[in-house]
Parts: C-alpha cells; structure tokens; sequence
C-alpha cells in the first residue's frame, strides 16, 4: 500500500467514530444487507407521508372516488416500474445513486451533477419538512418557541441520520405502526359519521381535476424518491425482494394512505384533511403529524448526505465521512428552516424535481440496453470499478432536452414525458455510437 493510501485508510477510520459511513463511496457487502421485510417497512413510511394525504385530499377535491382510484393506478404504475428498475441495479450493484451514475450513462462528473439536483432538492425538503415537525410538536408539548422546537427537531432527526441505515430501520419499526394505528383510528371516527357508499358516489367537491393532470400529481409527487431507490436497495439481499418491497410499499402507500384522502376529502368537502385529523384527534392527530414526518424526513436527510460525499469526492479527490457530512447538511437544513428562508425557495426545488425524472430513463437505458460500461461493473467484482469516464457529452444534451420537454411540453404527464425522452434519446444515441466517454478519471480503492 502506498504513504498515501495509508493516510487515507487511517484518516477514514479516524472519522468512522463518528456514527456510520454506510459505504457511502462503495458497495456494500453481502454480510451487510437486510432483510426484505425491514427495508419494505421504510419504503411504506415514505410514502406513507404526510405529503401522501395531501395528494389524496387534492385529489378528492377535484375528482370522484373512481377517478381517484384510476390516477392512483396510473401513477402507481409508472413509479413501480422506476423503483423496481432502479432498484434491480442498486441490489445487483450495492453502490448509492450518484456512484452508480458514473457507470451508468453520466461519468464522473455527470454524477457529480446528479449529486448536486439530488442533494438541494432533498436538503431543501428535509428543512421545509422540519418545519412542519416542529409545528406539531409546539402544538403538541407547547414550551419553547417554533423556531427553538425547530432546531430540536432538525437536531433529533440529524442524529438519527448520523448511525445511518441500522438506526433508520428502528425509527421504521415504531413510527411506521403508530402512523398507520393511530391514523386508522382517527380517519376511522370521522369517516364513521358518513354513508361509504355515498361518499364513494358522491361527486368532486371542488373544481374538476382531469385524469392527466391527477396522474402527474401522483407520479410526480414520488418522483424523486423512485430514482434514489438505489440509496435503499443496495441494502437488499435479491431483485425478488426489491420486487416484494416495492410493489407492498408503493401500493399500499399510494393506495391506503391516498384513497383515505379522497374519502375524508368528500367527507368534509375540503383538502384540509390535515387540519380536520389533528382537529378531530387532538394529540393523537398531532403524533399522526410528526410519525408521518419523520419516517419520510430522515429518507430527505439520509440520500442528500450521499449525494454531497460524492460532490466532494468528484470535486475535490477527497472520501469524507457520510456521518460528519450529515452533520453539515442537518445543521444548515434546520438554521435555515428556523430562519423561515426555505419557505421562498419551494418553486426552485419543484424546478429541480423535473431534472430528475430524466436520471432514471437515462441510467436504466445504459444499464439493460446500450451497455456501453455494464462490463465495468461485471468484472470488478465486489469492488468498485478503478476508472471512469470523466463526462459523456451526450447525456448531458439528452439530460437537458428531456428536462425541457417535461417543463415546457403542454400535454400528457411531466413526469413521465421527460423519463421516456431521455430513455429514447439514450438508446438512440447509444446505438449510434455517440455514448462515449471523454476523459478518465481513478476511483481511489477503498473510496
């Protein structure tokens, strides 16, 4: 071993003290993976969401049950087929989203930018989310100021994020059930003051939302967390359980939690249903609130601190510890939530949203069809591949159109539009022979 990967190796375990790396800038091993069933109970708490009810609500206003229940289906469908296609890579190759990218169609650089659309928008949304956290526990336990609970909150879910995977499993175990119990009981009294029937036929109660745009809402509304599904199933065992895990959770999320919006939507004939649940429920509506928000925040948290170790890696040649990064990121995520800043800033992430559709049709098309550094991945074994290209010009062009199309096309869904651009333009481009590689850049071993 040469002087400086020793400093290297010492330097790494020097900062493993501090919480867990979860192989941030590597594959994680066999010996490390989980079972299916702890890994499903985390994909069904981010979408079981509080963001989950709203859609459902919105929905609701603006549709008849049925027609609810065919944008459900639809959007379901298309965010199955992403999760489940980039969950079969993350499990066969055990690499987070951005690591993965540079052997998937963006180079190392390329990935470097898919770190960075990832990792704002997520940071973004963890403090946004944390607001709404420390809403609920104000109103809960009183006390201090919001902006003071807001630092709290933003601190206990940092320190979660911190011990990585292992301790987000546990928060799973418990917030998971006490979202689904408590939530169950309190939508269960008020919809018991209603006919099911009449409010299965009853008509929208607001203005008319078409079946395209209820689509999008629904598969654009879960986007994001579709194309990061490699960040969660690099810890899975098989693509069978990548298979059982995503279609329990995204169905069950999509439809149970989704569907109960729709009917307390007709029910009280508003898409206030958060405000009709804490009312209705007191503190058990309040503890709903803050459950269905930590299970999806840490997920925020957990897949922006990825994306950053591989910024820094990609800019700058240098491993840091995931642990310490998250520190940085939960830290700046929380002042700025307290400051209310981030509140100015939801148009931008929703902008960057967009960008990321286009990832996956891109990554899945170089993976199963076009192959051009599949090869790599195969033959370095349970290591990660020494080289990779340095950017892919073409993809970065592709990128950007299919990003134009999904902003600026007036028909059809966003979200969708812009994933099958990029898939096209990918496999077009790549059978041409314009999928080709500038420049090499050394994946250091061990990082």
């Amino acid at each position: 071993m040469a002087h400086g990967d020793v400093t290297i190796a010492t330097a790494a375990q020097g900062e493993a003290a501090i919480g867990s790396d979860d192989y941030a800038l590597q594959r994680v091993p066999q010996h490390a993976r989980y079972h299916w069933f702890s890994i499903a109970a985390q994909r069904f708490g981010q979408v079981s969401a509080l963001s989950q009810f709203l859609l459902g609500a919105t929905l609701g206003v603006g549709m008849s049950f049925w027609g609810a229940v065919g944008a459900i289906t639809l959007g379901a469908v298309i965010l199955e087929i992403v999760a489940i296609l980039l969950g079969i890579i993350g499990v066969r190759e055990g690499m987070s989203t951005s690591v993965l990218a540079r052997w998937t169609g963006f180079g190392r650089y390329g990935a470097g930018l898919i770190g960075l659309v990832v990792a704002v928008s997520l940071i973004g949304w963890f403090g946004i989310q944390n607001a709404v956290f420390a809403q609920g526990l104000h109103s809960l336990l009183g006390g201090p100021p919001l902006w003071a609970w807001t630092l709290i909150a933003g601190a206990f879910i940092t320190l979660i994020v911190v011990y990585g995977f292992a301790s987000m499993q546990w928060i799973a175990y418990v917030t998971v059930p006490l979202f689904v119990v408590l939530a169950g009981w309190s939508i269960t009294v008020e919809l018991s003051k209603h006919s099911f029937g009449s409010l299965v036929t009853s008509p929208a109660p607001g203005p008319h939302l078409s079946m395209t745009a209820g689509t999008t809402l629904v598969a654009g509304g879960f986007i994001v967390g579709a194309v990061i599904t490699p960040d969660m199933t690099r810890y899975n065992r098989s693509v069978t359980d990548v298979v059982k895990q995503t279609v329990l959770g995204i169905t069950l999320g999509e439809y149970v939690i989704g569907l109960i919006g729709v009917l307390l939507a007709h029910a009280v004939r508003t898409g206030d249903v958060v405000a009709i649940v804490t009312s209705t429920s007191g503190t058990a509506g309040t503890v709903i609130l803050i459950a269905a928000t930590l299970k999806i925040n840490d997920w925020n948290l957990y897949s922006s601190s990825l994306g950053f170790v591989n910024i820094i890696d990609t800019l700058f040649g240098r491993r840091v510890n995931r642990a310490l990064v998250t520190i940085g990121l939960g830290a700046a995520g929380t002042l700025l939530a307290a400051a209310g800043i981030l509140d100015r800033f939801q148009d931008f992430l929703t902008i960057l949203g967009i960008a990321v559709p286009p990832i996956a049709g891109i990554m899945v098309a170089e993976y199963f069809l076009v192959r051009r550094w599949r090869g790599d991945l195969d033959a370095a074994g349970d290591t990660v591949p020494r080289e990779a290209p340095a950017w892919v010009p073409a993809t970065l062009v592709i990128w950007v159109g299919a990003f134009l199309v999904g902003k600026y096309l007036g028909w059809g869904i966003p979200a969708l539009n812009s994933l099958i651009v990029a898939f096209v333009g990918y496999v077009v481009a790549g059978r041409a022979g314009l999928t080709r590689g500038v420049g090499s850049t050394e994946h250091r071993p061990g990082g």
